[in-house]
């Protein structure tokens, strides 16, 4: 018993002192202090909607799929049912970092964990002819912002139980993220939408979801910015960060909802309680970029050009390695 606690004691300090040890390739994007504040976009909140009727602006959407009866029913822990209103908004929900360097976190201050460079990931540099290639990590975050302030949301309303900002899923531990083939067969259906006319359909997606309507039918497009599958880190043809960046966070969102890990909190259905939702709900999402140039007055749908919101949003050497905030579309039952 007493081995069984100095290994783990032995584990705990390897991975605390590796956690806290500087490094001159991880930067400090200050998350954790005023840019909670200052750098959220806290106009992309609206439309919040009481009893299915919008009762605020703001200039924003809301998905078709959205719950529009204005009553609804949940049961309680007893499994006694009690009436309630529908409540629905946009709330901050998570953070998704990309990092060229394994184990670095800039949301945690610039500190690594203690993972080797093996896969040291790289910005595709082909911008004309699309013959080079990118790769980066990631880092999935609970960010119940609403929550952490007391602003909003209440318990019950609270899709998934977090309260406070804690890291979620990291890929340096997730083999598929580095590896097209393992991950093509742990996602075999990316063989049915493998083809030329497959991906030449992704055009009418592009179009729609700069327009701010992303199809939920083409499952496997991410609108302008690409193809889903496979569900890796590797990318052919650097199209620039912040393309590249947006999405490999599609694909994330894609591949945690396949393993049950992310859930859907948009519909009739998920007003009492997230449900697994084995495909992306794309039209449930919508992103701002945190760093390293925030986006503070507007926020953009998955698959958006980034010509319309992307331009000058990286500094060169020092904000190459962007954070998004994750929004998420929360239909609740207030009882």
């Amino acid at each position: 018993m007493m081995q069984k606690i100095l290994r783990i004691m032995a584990v705990s300090a390897v991975f605390w002192v590796g956690s806290v040890s500087a490094d001159p390739g991880c930067q400090n994007a200050e998350v954790i202090g005023g840019k909670l504040i200052t750098d959220i976009c806290w106009s992309c909140i609206f439309p919040i909607k009481v009893a299915g009727v919008p009762i605020s602006g703001g200039g924003g959407s809301f998905p078709s799929e959205a719950v529009s009866n204005p009553l609804c029913m949940c049961e309680d822990n007893l499994g006694v049912p009690r009436p309630g209103v529908t409540t629905s908004m946009w709330e901050p929900a998570r953070l998704v970092e990309f990092q060229r360097v394994p184990g670095c976190s800039s949301v945690l201050n610039g500190v690594r964990f203690p993972f080797d460079r093996t896969n040291q990931g790289h910005h595709g540099m082909g911008d004309m002819d699309g013959g080079d290639g990118s790769f980066m990590h990631y880092h999935y975050y609970a960010f119940p912002l609403l929550v952490m302030l007391d602003l909003f949301i209440k318990q019950t309303s609270n899709a998934d139980g977090y309260m406070d900002l804690d890291i979620m899923y990291m890929s340096e531990l997730d083999p598929t993220w580095n590896n097209d083939e393992l991950a093509f067969f742990t996602n075999p259906e990316a063989a049915a939408v493998a083809n030329p006319i497959a991906a030449a359909a992704c055009t009418a997606d592009a179009v729609s979801s700069t327009a701010g309507k992303p199809l939920k039918q083409l499952f496997w497009c991410a609108g302008s910015w690409g193809t889903l599958y496979p569900f890796s880190g590797n990318q052919n043809g650097g199209k620039g960060v912040i393309r590249d960046s947006s999405l490999l966070s599609t694909r994330v969102l894609a591949a945690l909802h396949r393993r049950g890990l992310a859930w859907k909190t948009m519909g009739s259905e998920a007003m009492c309680r997230g449900v697994i939702s084995p495909t992306l709900p794309k039209t449930q999402y919508k992103f701002t970029l945190l760093h390293p140039v925030p986006e503070t007055n507007s926020s953009h749908v998955i698959g958006e050009s980034t010509l319309t919101w992307g331009l000058a949003r990286t500094i060169p050497a020092i904000g190459q390695d962007p954070i998004y905030t994750i929004w998420r579309w929360n239909d609740c039952c207030n009882n």
